[in-house]
């Protein structure tokens, strides 16, 4: 799966379908009130105040892929349907709690999609604006969470869905991939052929609840919404002074705070946010990066702190500091329940390592991978939670992130849910925000090389630094490597 901007995609003309969420009666009534996760309380509480400020911070987790063939329209109605009947979290009506977060969640039985024939997109350009408004009717304040779409040709057709940060990760993408995709093939095959030629649907006729369709024998995801309860119980009694923050409270000292800085002048104002410049190049193909690889197991790492190193040095050489500092996000669903389940399962933890002025890769490496061992160990601490409890007054004040902060991604995703089928698929991963006061890069590893997507702030130096660490970092992993 690729994570590319809607705009770099490529998507060819077609005819344009909708299916908007809609709630239907219940006989008994919305569930009982849920707890909901960290990250979502505090995106949630960001979004009411940006909104009572008339300064809305915007932003989407948007996902695409390609089915070939004629499309059937009613089996690709069922199987989005059961993306939403197999996920709870987007089905949860959410609601502010005195500064906290709840929600009430939908029964499957109680959500239906709403058909609206959009008529023909002639251009590209016209697909792309298209999307581009389609992924940015997502709001935090209102439900609901996800919208999903069709690009309709005789030949194929481009699937998408777009969902507020608040109910999805980079990694429920994916899944959400897989689930309609398996659904829609399972339904397809028990289903006769589309009669050849058939006009295509007008109007926007009332919703109704499509059958649940029970692809395979795929057993139920965990509920993101019981992985957050049981996550709330294990911090609940924790203060400020709890052993348990002792790694976050040693490294916000050091730091001087919880945020740990992006190293390298970007030309950006305090307290100002930019016109975000998103981009994504291929660095290393598939072999290179297998070599690569094969080199931090010999060295007795991780390929994950291999790149992370190579990061550290290319920032050392452009005059950054001799301990690298920065935070990475920590994916909790683990191999069991909640392997497959939609959610925003991303715990932020600190990583500091040192990387001396002479140290080649094998010592960075090295460094890296005992801090990495820190982390893992101090996982089970939300970063809300210790943001929180450590510093009260900017968690009350700050809606985003302070000033451009360190930061590094990688996922393989050669290892998601219904990876076999990316790349036959197109499969896509949109991320947009409105505005950005730093620099971010997602490393990504795919079956045709590692990638890096961008996303930093409209500035001539976040410009000239971007592409100034990216070489770097492509030096760093293309030059002679230690055996």
């Amino acid at each position: 799966m690729l994570q590319i901007s809607v705009e770099d995609s490529e998507i060819g003309p077609g005819e344009a379908h909708r299916w908007h969420l809609v709630p239907l009666t219940g006989a008994e009534g919305p569930a009982p009130r849920r707890m909901t996760g960290y990250n979502q309380a505090k995106h949630f509480t960001v979004a009411q105040y940006a909104q009572s400020v008339d300064d809305p911070i915007r932003s989407y987790v948007a996902a695409s892929f390609e089915l070939t063939g004629q499309v059937d329209l009613d089996v690709l109605a069922a199987a989005l349907l059961h993306l939403v009947q197999r996920h709870e979290v987007l089905r949860a009506i959410y609601q502010p709690l005195a500064g906290d977060l709840g929600c009430e969640v939908l029964t499957p039985d109680e959500v239906a999609l709403k058909h609206v024939y959009g008529g023909p997109l002639v251009t590209s350009a016209q697909v792309t604006r298209h999307l581009q408004e389609a992924f940015q009717e997502v709001d935090t304040l209102s439900w609901p969470l996800i919208t999903m779409g069709a690009v309709v040709r005789p030949e194929s057709t481009t699937v998408w869905f777009s969902c507020d940060h608040l109910v999805t990760d980079g990694l429920s993408s994916a899944i959400a991939i897989n689930d309609i995709a398996t659904a829609y093939r399972s339904l397809t095959s028990e289903a006769e052929p589309a009669p050849q030629g058939a006009a295509a649907p007008q109007g926007t006729p009332a919703p109704q609840a499509a059958p649940a369709p029970t692809p395979g024998t795929a057993r139920p995801p965990g509920s993101y919404l019981e992985f957050s309860r049981t996550q709330r119980r294990a911090n609940r009694a924790m203060r400020a002074d709890d052993a348990r923050l002792d790694h976050w409270r040693t490294f916000r000292d050091r730091n001087g705070g919880l945020f740990p800085r992006f190293p390298l002048d970007l030309g950006v104002r305090p307290g100002e946010l930019y016109a975000p410049v998103a981009g994504t190049e291929r660095l290393l193909d598939a072999h290179r990066i297998e070599e690569f690889g094969t080199v931090c197991r010999a060295l007795g790492g991780r390929l994950s702190m291999g790149l992370l190193a190579g990061v550290a040095i290319a920032l050392r050489e452009l005059g950054g500091p001799a301990v690298y500092r920065g935070l990475m996000p920590f994916n909790e669903r683990g191999r069991g329940d909640y392997a497959e389940s939609m959610g925003w399962f991303i715990n932020t933890l600190p990583i500091e390592f040192p990387v001396g002025p002479q140290a080649g890769l094998g010592a960075v490496l090295a460094d890296a991978q005992d801090a990495y061992a820190q982390v893992q160990a101090n996982s089970a601490v939300h970063f809300v939670k210790a943001w929180k409890l450590l510093a009260p007054a900017e968690y009350a004040t700050l809606r985003y992130w302070p000033y451009a902060v360190n930061f590094f991604s990688y996922i393989d995703c050669r290892r998601l849910p219904g990876a076999d089928q990316h790349l036959a698929q197109q499969a896509r991963m949109h991320v947009w925000v409105s505005g950005c006061n730093g620099i971010l890069h997602w490393l990504h590893r795919t079956d045709e090389g590692l990638f890096v997507s961008t996303i930093h702030a409209d500035t001539p130096q976040a410009r000239a630094v971007n592409r100034a660490l990216l070489d770097g970092f492509a030096r760093v992993l293309t030059g002679p490597l230690p055996t």
